[in-house]
């Protein structure tokens, strides 16, 4: 996934960071609520991992100001009817701040401090609700994917990825017949400021492929890649 982190202590920032990108997501970082609100106006994210103690940040009277902390970034993301899951990590552990926090729209709120393995929990939790489906792992073909585990077999036996091949054919397989541009693919894997290296995708889905076999991802030239029944023809 890639996610948004929004948190101004910079040490729970850092670790947060470097643990969620060990699981092969994507993080951008921001530490005041003006550049949150810049960053959602401005890219698409999977999720966003929102504090509630935060700092305006920014310029008076710019159009990211906006004042309110972590619970005015989300007032202002639902007002834009910005649907993304947010999950807010705080400290605040009150009845009245939870109930304001699920309230305000957020799909889920962790108090600190938490277990990672709790965190990653909730996170496939909000994205099977965002995403209708019931179960934690994906199925296509003779293909299962948990990233509930970080798992996938092949016909019952297991495959051994990278992290990175891992995140490619988790994005194609929660969209199945759907087709992802090799942009949309990037987003999945980079954040700000990461090396993108131009042919990066074609040669995960190059590696997939002699894992998986080359009829299980398909493209169409010049569109993107799609697990499924889309027309198309191996690269």
């Amino acid at each position: 996934m890639r996610l948004l982190l929004v948190e101004d202590d910079r040490l729970i920032g850092d670790v947060l960071r470097s643990a969620l990108r060990l699981e092969g997501h994507a993080v951008d970082w921001v530490r005041d609520a003006a550049a949150a609100r810049s960053a959602l106006a401005g890219e698409r994210f999977d999720l966003v991992l929102l504090d509630l103690g935060l700092p305006e940040g920014g310029t008076p009277g710019s159009p990211a100001g906006g004042g309110g902390g972590g619970l005015g970034v989300l007032s202002w993301l639902r007002g834009r009817r910005d649907a993304t899951p947010v999950i807010v990590l705080t400290a605040r552990d009150g009845p009245g701040d939870r109930v304001a926090g699920l309230d305000g729209g957020a799909d889920d709120y962790l108090v600190k401090p938490f277990d990672l393995d709790e965190l990653s929990a909730r996170m496939r939790a909000v994205q099977r609700r965002h995403s209708g489906r019931a179960q934690t792992a994906l199925q296509h073909g003779g293909v299962r994917l948990d990233p509930a585990t970080r798992q996938v077999t092949l016909d019952g036996a297991p495959l051994l990825l990278s992290a990175r091949e891992f995140a490619v054919l988790q994005a194609l397989m929660e969209r199945p017949g759907a087709m992802l541009s090799r942009a949309q693919i990037e987003d999945r894997l980079y954040g700000w400021g990461d090396a993108v290296e131009s042919n990066a995708v074609p040669v995960y889905i190059h590696q997939l492929r002699r894992k998986l076999g080359s009829g299980f991802i398909r493209n169409v030239r010049g569109l993107g890649y799609c697990v499924g029944d889309a027309a198309g023809s191996p690269e």
